[in-house]
């Protein structure tokens, strides 16, 4: 039997946190040290049981850790990412991948000169509710694809804007949130053509956006829209829908993502699937509607197993740098879109 993988975590704020409360649940690996230049970081390193360094390069040198987990903030993610892969340390790196594609196309050149990999953190992907999904549309079980709804629509209280980044530039949903939701319908629906989008700030009048309004148009020739909002009294997101994360109060009979096609529905999280009788079609006929089951797990649990496949080589990762590009570029054609009023098609990624 392999002996525990030594990872490494760089950043110990709320999603290192997470990594690590899962990390002491897998007989896979270990938590071997921790690197953060906060000043809390090393109380919380003592706490854990780990040496802490304030310069992950420092760490990466002395420590030598079999994998490295990469949650500091957003603009760092690439640079530390590089440094990792420099040492030869395979990573797994929160999302976003990064915050600029011309930084990312670098991570990824690297990640293909040096053959080591990179694991990028969009960990719902790996919840058995969208693993059953995707594999329904693949299966066929709703026809052609045609039409996708998505909803993100929820409220943050007045306490989350106290921390003052925030309330600037870039850090609004779009990438804080709706990037999640964005990955997914990439990952369940396939790529985006183009898009056209309206963004707001006229709730609160911050920096950001607060609500938005996007239509995607898939290659695959279905039309989408996701509406999304962190300023109303709604329950349709994924966090109040799906259950995964239980800070958030579940709201188990709404759906986030609705898909239809010209065989049947699908609502999401709820995996009821819709369709007519053998024989029997059109609105004037009922419609049949089954829950497909899933088994429970938690997707950061699962995510991180993953990871230790991935940095002994004996699996792929699930989603690459390559691919987490993908869906940065979507979110920039979004954000273009909503700036010049006109349809934008997001970059092309090489990989």
């Amino acid at each position: 039997m392999d002996s525990p993988l030594r990872i490494a975590l760089i950043g110990v704020g709320n999603m290192g946190q997470q990594h690590h409360l899962h990390l002491k649940t897998l007989s896979e690996g270990r938590l071997c040290a921790v690197a953060d230049p906060a000043s809390q970081a090393a109380g919380i390193a003592e706490q854990w049981g780990v040496p802490h360094y304030p310069d992950h390069r420092r760490m990466l040198e002395q420590v030598r850790p079999d994998a490295a987990i990469v949650a500091n903030p957003n603009n760092l993610h690439v640079a530390t990412a590089l440094d990792c892969l420099a040492a030869g340390v395979p990573v797994l790196l929160e999302k976003p991948v990064g915050v600029h594609l011309d930084e990312v196309r670098e991570l990824a050149a690297a990640v293909k000169s040096s053959g080591i990999p990179v694991l990028v953190g969009h960990h719902r992907r790996h919840n058995p509710l969208i693993v059953r999904a995707r594999e329904l549309i693949q299966g066929g079980a709703l026809g052609r694809l045609t039409t996708v709804t998505a909803l993100w629509q929820l409220h943050k209280p007045d306490s989350y804007f106290e921390i003052p980044w925030r309330r600037e530039p870039g850090a609004g949903m779009l990438l804080t949130n709706l990037i999640h939701d964005l990955d997914l319908l990439r990952h369940l629906c396939g790529e985006v053509q183009q898009v056209q989008a309206i963004t707001s700030n006229a709730v609160r009048g911050f920096a950001n956006e607060d609500c938005a309004a996007v239509l995607l148009q898939f290659a695959n020739g279905a039309l989408g829209s996701l509406t999304g909002s962190d300023a109303v009294a709604a329950p349709w997101s994924w966090e109040l829908a799906s259950g995964e994360n239980p800070v958030y109060p579940q709201q188990a009979d709404q759906p986030c993502y609705l898909l239809a096609g010209t065989g049947g529905a699908l609502s999401i999280p709820q995996l009821k699937r819709w369709r007519y009788a053998e024989g029997s079609e059109g609105w004037h006929q009922p419609l049949l509607a089954v829950e497909e089951s899933c088994a429970a797990a938690e997707a950061l649990c699962l995510q991180l197993r993953h990871f230790v496949k991935v940095a002994r080589r004996e699996v792929e990762p699930l989603v690459g740098v390559a691919d987490a590009a993908r869906t940065l570029a979507l979110l920039e054609a979004i954000r273009e879109a909503a700036a010049t009023g006109r349809g934008c098609a997001p970059a092309t990624i090489e990989g």
